[in-house]
């Protein structure tokens, strides 16, 4: 009896572990069909019909080609930019001669033992042509001077150095050059020096002025 009785216990807990695994099985056969509907159902959301496919490529087209020719556009700017302006700092350097000459002039024209010399006069006559010489070819060049006197004060060409009192001019007008200034083609190489008129302040004004603010005390 009690053979028996062990034995139908064991039979017992056999089929109790079966249908555990059985229900495990089935379990993980369902998690996996639903892992498959579930990616079969992606799948099918992300495929695009042939309208859209073809909308996709011509958009990736116009991009791509936008972007080469705003690449191009870049490239044609850089370039004329260097052969307009390559020589920019050459041109620079090179007006230093015009300065030099101008010093010179000046210094010779400063010296007494000089004044009034018929070889002060050849040496001035010598250095003006060359002055002239070197302005054409700047010219030609598109480096130009810029006209400064009697002219009103543009900051964007012109740099001011000192005020003189000066009543036969409005004020702010360039009276004197110091140092020429140049452009090359639509760009400032340099800006020109100017000293620009200003009021002339009159001491009678100053004097009746004063008087008055000692009678108000």
């Amino acid at each position: 009896m009690e053979k028996e009785e062990n034995q139908n216990k064991t039979d017992i807990d056999q089929n109790q572990e079966l249908k555990k695994e059985y229900s495990k099985s089935k379990e993980n056969l369902n998690s996996e069909s639903n892992q498959e509907e579930n990616q079969e159902t992606n799948n099918e959301a992300k495929e695009l019909t042939p309208e859209e496919k073809i909308a996709e490529l011509e958009d990736k087209v116009i991009r791509t080609f936008a972007e080469m020719e705003n690449q191009r556009r870049r490239f044609e700017k850089e370039k004329e930019e260097a052969f307009e302006y390559g020589g920019y700092s050459f041109a620079k350097e090179a007006l230093n001669l015009i300065d030099n000459l101008e010093r010179s002039k000046h210094v010779l024209e400063s010296d007494d033992k000089l004044k009034k010399t018929e070889a002060l006069n050849k040496t001035l006559e010598h250095l003006e042509i060359i002055k002239k010489d070197l302005i054409s070819i700047f010219e030609k060049n598109n480096i130009k001077p810029i006209d400064s006197l009697n002219k009103k004060l543009d900051p964007n060409f012109h740099q001011a150095m000192m005020e003189i009192e000066d009543d036969t001019k409005e004020p702010g007008t360039i009276i004197q050059e110091i140092q020429k200034g140049f452009t090359i083609k639509d760009r400032l190489l340099r800006p020109s020096l100017v000293g620009v008129s200003k009021k002339v302040t009159k001491k009678e004004e100053k004097n009746n002025k004063n008087q008055d603010n000692s009678k108000d005390k």
